[in-house]
């Protein structure tokens, strides 16, 4: 005979749901709780909400396993079967009277053994937390908060709890890549990243780095997307992300790529080496914070009035992340040393019409009012032309690099091939 279910419960209304909030522990939720795929007898309702547990339910699991400052939101689930009872529950308030109301709708629900769970939503938590218990049984003993909704296994009943899946999903947000990056304490590019925007003396100046698009009367935050077309700021938060990434690759806090936040030492050690790349490569890079700081108008140093062609290539992000992931690739394959990347890059002419920087460039005569348009298509083919300005492996590396910017520019790369030669390696073939 099934064993009856005893679950503490507050009671709450909100609309036409009544609803309750509950703790369960993870073994609970892992032992009693199901996917609607999983529920005989009602294949309707399981296509209609479960969605796929894809691959992102190994990210959960993992940070369950590894991270001691875990912590997962409330599971929303709904019950059916079981003839669930609602006990509202009181406390003494003449011997504590300190208490009296904070037992309004206070209880315990309790079920007959016959019901059946399942998750609305959280399904990503609720298999994560199954993979997490059998790797580590103790986790069981850790608690979640879940809300429990009625739902009825008839036509209307279907239909009522199809609503609500839908309109649970539907007006939920996650947070998207900027509001992680501005949020994230177990990321160490994302801490690091915002620390720079605290305490580096060029990126810390307001609106070097365009953090914010929007900041509304009423405090809602709208963060900055990628891109920057106009406006003073040299780059934006999650570009400036990126950079962090590409160069930072083997700095100390990166090593393992743990889910959980790294020694505090650890991170001080890659702030120092980052802090220091960055201001070398922002003064190889065009001679960037210099120009930028002596500029009346920051914005002309991006695209100077009746001259766009004439404008800082390293004041447009594209630009920006490409130099960043030809620097990372020069130094894992050991072709260069971080010393001889930055005299190199300071070699080269830094204005947009400039090889190799002329492949993200445009010319647009037919448009008096701006003299060309950056062409964010070819940043491939800016990386490829980069890497052979700065350390051309062979001949053929070369010509391909050439070969795909006549194919998209129609028109010959303004630096000759031979002259790229000379600066192959001498045992290149």
């Amino acid at each position: 005979m099934p064993s009856k279910t005893f679950v503490p419960a507050f009671e709450a209304k909100v609309g036409n749901w009544t609803y309750y909030s509950c703790l369960m522990s993870y073994a609970q939720v892992a032992r009693e709780i199901s996917f609607a795929h999983e529920l005989g007898g009602n294949s309707d309702l399981g296509t209609m909400i479960q969605r796929g547990v894809g691959s992102r339910t190994k990210e959960i699991t993992d940070y369950l396993l590894t991270n001691e400052n875990r912590f997962l939101g409330a599971i929303i689930i709904a019950v059916w079967g079981g003839d669930p009872n609602y006990l509202s529950v009181s406390m003494d308030s003449e011997s504590q009277a300190v208490l009296q109301g904070v037992d309004r709708n206070f209880g315990v629900l309790t079920f007959d053994g016959t019901q059946q769970f399942f998750a609305l939503d959280g399904q990503h938590r609720l298999k994560a937390i199954k993979d997490a218990i059998k790797q580590n049984p103790e986790l069981g003993s850790e608690d979640i908060n879940v809300i429990v909704v009625p739902h009825f296994n008839t036509t209307d009943g279907r239909r009522r709890t199809r609503r609500l899946f839908t309109n649970i999903n539907r007006n939920a947000k996650s947070t998207n890549a900027q509001e992680n990056i501005a949020l994230d304490e177990d990321d160490s590019f994302a801490i690091l990243t915002r620390r720079l925007l605290d305490e580096d003396p060029f990126l810390s100046r307001d609106k070097v780095v365009l953090v914010f698009k929007k900041v509304g009367e009423d405090g809602e935050l709208i963060l900055a997307p990628r891109p920057i077309s106009s406006g003073p700021s040299w780059s934006s938060i999650s570009v400036l992300y990126d950079i962090v990434k590409e160069i930072g690759f083997n700095l100390p806090c990166a090593s393992g790529q743990s889910k959980q936040r790294v020694a505090d030492d650890l991170l001080d050690q890659s702030f120092e080496v980052l802090t220091l790349r960055l201001q070398e490569m922002l003064d190889a890079c065009g001679n960037l914070r210099q120009r930028y700081l002596a500029s009346l108008a920051p914005k002309d140093l991006r695209a100077p009035k009746g001259r766009d062609g004439a404008g800082h290539p390293f004041m447009r992000p594209a630009i920006q992340v490409q130099v960043a992931r030809v620097v990372r690739h020069l130094l894992e394959q050991e072709f260069l040393e971080w010393p001889e990347i930055m005299k190199r890059l300071a070699a080269l002419d830094w204005k947009m019409t400039a090889a190799p920087f002329s492949s993200m460039w445009i010319e647009t005569p037919e448009n008096p009012r701006s003299k060309g348009k950056m062409a964010s298509a070819n940043t491939q083919i800016l990386h490829d032309l980069l890497l052979v300005h700065l350390a051309p492996r062979s001949k053929a590396q070369i010509s391909r690099a050439l070969r795909a910017y006549l194919d998209v520019m129609k028109t010959k790369y303004p630096v000759p091939a031979e002259e790229l030669f000379e600066l192959l390696p001498v045992d290149a073939d």
